[in-house]
């Protein structure tokens, strides 16, 4: 088949198909069965191919949906990209609600080659995971100490000590010391110190966490009694954490040492047992996408989406300006008018964000996007959200508000494209691991297990050391084979039973998003 299969066309509505591999001009190609389509030009792989004639100003309809308008007419058999196509996104898009009994009535059947989503499994099917249960009841599957500054200035204190406790403590019942720096706690004001003061109290309430140390230098505007405000009764914890304010000691190292040796001894009685693996949260992010992404690696999380979300799963969609036309197809997915209005205003105050400081809302793809095949915002945006699956949606949280563990299906998190600040949004909104989809490979990681799943195998065998998961063998084999070795290694991954490659490289970090001036 992967010698006969050149091209793929995802929805029986598009007049476009993709490139599995490149093709040359004058290439007689057996598309659609039975006829012939003829190559007018060199295209690469992943890349789109005009199924037809289609004139000036006329959709180009992949996914189903529009991802731009020919800017002149573009002869069946031609290289569809940026040199012919525009986008057609607005600043004040209108956006329809429609309750659940019309949608069914307008449904069609998508030729998808992917399945219909699973139903809800049986109780006796529901995989187990083996994880912490914490103090509050909820699950860990790391079983970590964190060194959280208040402010940048005490980033290298952070850093020598999450370095010794790591060699002194790390391995066996503590799977390791990690130290969040960040440049931020002082120097803000308004918006911006309460968002550094909310991200930071996310993650040292994060239960991958079994223990965490609070460090701060002593005159910042983050300083150590606001903090503690901001954790809650989770600051009572004194078990699991401790504080120490560096301005009021002789040798800020020494103490943090003894701090820390307390907190190791307490994370080190923590151990396993089982849990039921709907009692997870996932978050889901692409980065370094190219054609194949919407196809495979992300269809391919849908997929997986899909199977943990009907098993009572929470997954973590983001990345809002990655939505930017396809938002409707999450729109229609709300399972309530009122997650509507929520997921209009999430769009709508994101575009302002732009708009207020005077950026268009479509400057997006990148320049790799654009090589690896994708054309507009609008074709990466749908390629994106395709990662999402077709679960409901059943929440629309800000930045910063950490999601209700077990609310199910999913749920739409404010953040921007970013792949660092959108992998750390979610990890203080609670995700207790990431699925990372990349066609053109990338070696960052969250404070969490960050699963990356490459959307083709010569990235997946070029970048091994990077690499968890290689997605195009869905062409080949379909969805549910490569889905089920997916969550087998989730489930893995979840139990500690596997480490995901930017754990084993130490490639994980923080990124705070930032609105207004520095001081």
């Amino acid at each position: 088949m992967g010698e006969i299969r050149r091209l793929i066309r995802i929805n029986g509505n598009d007049n476009v198909a993709v490139a599995l591999c490149p093709l040359h001009k004058g290439e007689a190609l057996p598309f659609p069965a039975g006829s012939l389509l003829t190559a007018a030009d060199d295209i690469p792989a992943g890349h789109k191919i005009a199924l037809k004639d289609i004139e000036a100003g006329e959709r180009i309809i992949k996914y189903g949906f529009p991802i731009g308008a020919a800017t002149v007419r573009i002869n069946r058999g031609a290289h569809v990209h940026t040199h012919n196509v525009r986008t057609l996104l607005s600043e004040t898009p209108e956006y329809q609600y429609k309750a659940i009994d019309q949608r069914e009535r307008e449904s069609g059947d998508s030729s998808r080659e992917a399945a219909d989503s699973p139903g809800s499994p049986d109780a006796g099917d529901i995989p187990e995971i083996s994880v912490f249960r914490r103090k509050d009841g909820r699950i860990g599957i790391r079983n970590e100490i964190w060194i959280i500054p208040t402010v940048g200035c005490v980033n290298k204190t952070a850093e020598i000590l999450a370095r010794w406790a790591d060699r002194e403590y790390g391995g066996g019942a503590i799977d390791g010391v990690y130290a969040w720096t960040h440049p931020y706690g002082c120097s803000q004001m308004g918006r911006d110190h309460e968002t550094t003061k909310t991200i930071l109290a996310d993650l040292a309430k994060h239960p991958n966490a079994a223990a965490v140390l609070i460090l701060s230098l002593g005159c910042e505007n983050n300083s150590m009694k606001d903090f503690k405000e901001a954790l809650g009764e989770y600051g009572e914890d004194t078990e699991r954490m401790a504080f120490l304010v560096t301005q009021d000691c002789g040798d800020e190292i020494a103490e943090g040492k003894t701090l820390l040796a307390a907190l190791a001894f307490h994370a080190a009685l923590a151990r396993r047992e089982p849990a039921k693996l709907p009692e997870i949260i996932v978050g889901l992010k692409c980065g370094g996408s190219d054609g194949f992404s919407g196809i495979t690696a992300n269809a391919l999380t849908g997929r997986l989406c899909d199977t943990l979300c009907a098993m009572g799963a929470s997954a973590i969609l983001t990345e809002v300006p990655e939505m930017f036309g396809a938002e409707q197809m999450l729109m229609d997915r709300c399972e309530t008018r009122e997650l509507f209005d929520k997921t209009v205003s999430l769009i709508t105050n994101f575009k302002e964000y732009y708009r207020s400081h005077n950026q268009t809302v479509y400057e997006n793809p990148s320049p790799g996007n654009k090589a690896g095949g994708i054309t507009t915002l609008e074709d990466k945006s749908c390629g994106c959200v395709q990662k999402g699956g077709a679960a409901p949606i059943r929440g629309v949280y800000c930045y910063g508000e950490r999601i209700v563990p077990g609310k199910g299906g999913v749920l739409l998190l404010e953040g921007p494209g970013n792949d660092i600040v959108s992998s750390t949004a979610m990890t203080a909104a609670g995700a207790h691991l990431i699925l990372f989809t990349t066609g053109r490979g990338t070696p960052l990681g969250a404070p969490v297990p960050t699963v990356k799943i490459a959307s083709n195998s010569a990235l997946a065998r070029k970048k091994a050391n990077w690499i968890d998961f290689d997605a195009e063998a869905v062409l080949d084999n379909g969805m549910e084979p490569l889905c089920a070795d997916l969550l087998d290694l989730i489930i893995a991954v979840a139990s500690g039973r596997k480490k995901t490659k930017n754990e084993l490289n130490g490639y994980r970090e923080i990124a705070i998003f930032k609105n207004g001036v520095t001081l």
